[in-house]
Order: structure tokens, then C-alpha cells, then sequence
């Protein structure tokens, strides 16, 4: 017994020592150094304070601030402890409810605009906390915003067309603007 004991109690120790102290301490390393930003949250910092996540939605309510998707999470919009979609499929009478209801709000809060109102603005993601909105979303509120600051709807056209990310690599995904990043840049930029 002993004979069998004891090589199992040696080989034991070291993968523990290798799968759960080395393996994780070294991956953890060179995480901090190849991709610091990442390991860090991706914190958005402003006059040295963090304001936010790059990847993680933030809620703007006001009139003067390109609002982002729509949240899933509960119990509080934007919860990163709560990440998950609504779960409604698209015939769910509750979704269809929900999608008229945002249109009915977007269009309250600028009833001039004649543009068609992008998707994203009226749905949520799947996982509630997307950062991002599609190009045709930040511009579809440019006239909002501009009104509200008492900007040049062209100034502020240009620098969400500054702010438009390209697909990551140049290949996955669609050219996204991220919201607060937009934000944060349009009140620097008053």
C-alpha cells in the first residue's frame, strides 16, 4: 500500500503546485504585461478618477448625452454582476410591447427626427451590457444632442464619425461606436 501511497501523494502535489499555484501565477504575469489595459478592466479614466469601462455600458439618461443599448440586467440597468439577455424571442408579445414603447420614447424626446430609428436603440443585447452602438445609432441622435448643447449639428456629426471603431483585426464584427468614450469626448470638447 505504502508502495502506492506515496508516489500518488508525490504526483499529487506537484500538479497541484503546477495546475494551481505556477500555471495561473505565470498566465497571470504576462497578462499584466501584454495586455495591462485589459487586465486592469479597461478602466476609462478622467482628471485621474475612473469614470467607467471601455467594455462595459455605462447609463446616460439625460437629453445632452448619446444614450447607448438598452439593459437587460437587473435589479439596476448596466449591473456587470447581472449579466444576461431579456431571454423574449422576437414574436414575445412582451418584447414587441417593449420595442414600441422605447420608439414611442426616442420619438417623445425628438419628434423631429425623420430618420429610421436603428434596432440597437430599441433593444437590448444579449448580454445587457454592450458598450457599444452601431454608427447608424450615435448618428440617429446627433440632432438630440446638438440641440440640447446648442452645438453645430455638423461639429458634432464629425466627431461621432471620430469616434466610429472599425471591426476588430479589420475582420470581426461591424464598426461600432462606443458610448462613453463619445461622451466623455463630447464634454471635453465644451
Amino acid at each position: 500500500m505504502n508502495t502506492l501511497l506515496r508516489p500518488l501523494l508525490v504526483l499529487f502535489t506537484l500538479l497541484t503546485l503546477l495546475t494551481g499555484v505556477i500555471y495561473p501565477l505565470a498566465v497571470t504575469g504576462i497578462g499584466r504585461v501584454a495586455f495591462a489595459n485589459q487586465v486592469s478592466g479597461s478602466l476609462v479614466m478622467r482628471d485621474g478618477k475612473a469614470v467607467g469601462s471601455a467594455l462595459i455600458s455605462q447609463s446616460f439618461q439625460e437629453p445632452k448625452y448619446f444614450w447607448g443599448r438598452l439593459s437587460a440586467t437587473s435589479p439596476m440597468p448596466n449591473n456587470a454582476a447581472a449579466s444576461s439577455g431579456s431571454n423574449l424571442g422576437p414574436t414575445n408579445p412582451a418584447l414587441i410591447d417593449a420595442v414600441r414603447g422605447h420608439i414611442d420614447a426616442l420619438k417623445k424626446a425628438d419628434p423631429g427626427n425623420a430618420l429610421p430609428i436603428p434596432v440597437d436603440l430599441v433593444t437590448a443585447s444579449g448580454s445587457g451590457l454592450d458598450p457599444h452602438v452601431s454608427p447608424a445609432a450615435a448618428l440617429y441622435q446627433v440632432a438630440r444632442v446638438a440641440r440640447e448643447r446648442h452645438w453645430d449639428p455638423v461639429k458634432l456629426r464629425e466627431l461621432v464619425l471620430d469616434h466610429v471603431e472599425g471591426p476588430q483585426w479589420w475582420i470581426f464584427g461591424e464598426p461600432r461606436v462606443n458610448v462613453l468614450l463619445l461622451n466623455l469626448a463630447l464634454d471635453r470638447a465644451q
